[in-house]
């Protein structure tokens, strides 16, 4: 286990620039794993996925239809969750061995409020609890609802409810995560943030993840579920990360 964590950490493809802005503004934008070629397939890979998922695993949210436990609906959603930049954030911001706690397809339908203003964590006495990424499947963009975030609120002492009434209304300052396609937005989870607003037509998609510490529980046990074809296809890498293979490994 410890090896794979200092791999990890040893890596150099999160640029130090946007290391600084995940620690001080709480978010960054990165370039993703998926080449611009292969975006077509990553898109019909999730719509057929969010298709044949069963009642079990779908959410309707008041904005927001969500559909859990990717990592067992394909090969073209593996190589997400082991994205080198994003494990090396988690590495940086959480501080110890971690694990990924849950991935899930989340596509927000047309014509649809902005989300209330939340963290997903809040810091403890040892520092940070979460770090996620959201894989933009389509642009994110101003007026289809791209998140937005409260920069620094990470570092505060408050949530949302303590300071607002309104929580779905704009914060002074808040700004929101624009980016093409394929981007990728690695977040810490104790900064504030929520979906804009989709003022359009059209709905937008997103691949959402997120890493915990490895001995914290999560909502849903990613071990008990996989199967065996998922098993026989991920990498050393991708099963240390899920948490489904204890035993110590290397980069070979």
């Amino acid at each position: 286990m410890d090896d794979w964590f200092s791999l990890i950490g040893a890596g150099r493809e999160l640029s130090a620039g946007a290391t600084q802005e995940l620690r001080e503004v709480g978010f960054v934008v990165i370039p993703g794993p998926v080449p611009l070629e292969g975006l077509a397939q990553l898109a019909k890979a999730y719509d057929t996925a969010v298709a044949s998922a069963d009642s079990e695993d779908v959410g309707q949210g008041s904005s927001t239809t969500r559909v859990h436990d990717l990592v067992n609906r394909g090969p073209e959603f593996d190589v997400l969750y082991i994205y080198q930049p994003v494990l090396e954030a988690c590495f940086r911001i959480i501080g110890q061995p971690f694990r990924l706690s849950n991935m899930l397809a989340r596509t927000l339908r047309p014509r649809t409020q902005a989300q209330a203003l939340h963290v997903d964590f809040k810091s403890d006495a040892v520092g940070w609890t979460m770090v996620g990424f959201i894989l933009m499947v389509d642009d994110f963009r101003s007026d289809n609802g791209a998140t937005r975030f409260v920069p620094g609120s990470h570092e505060w002492s408050t949530v949302p409810g303590d300071l607002m009434s309104d929580l779905t209304a704009d914060y002074d300052g808040q700004v929101q995560a624009c980016g093409p396609a394929g981007s990728v937005i690695v977040y810490n989870g104790s900064v504030w943030h929520g979906h804009a607003a989709n003022f359009t037509d059209k709905p937008r998609r997103s691949i959402q993840g997120a890493y915990i510490r490895r001995e914290a529980q999560s909502g849903i046990s990613l071990p008990a579920r996989m199967r065996p074809e998922t098993l026989a296809r991920i990498s050393p890498l991708a099963k240390y990360v899920l948490s489904v293979e204890e035993s110590g490994g290397s980069a070979a």
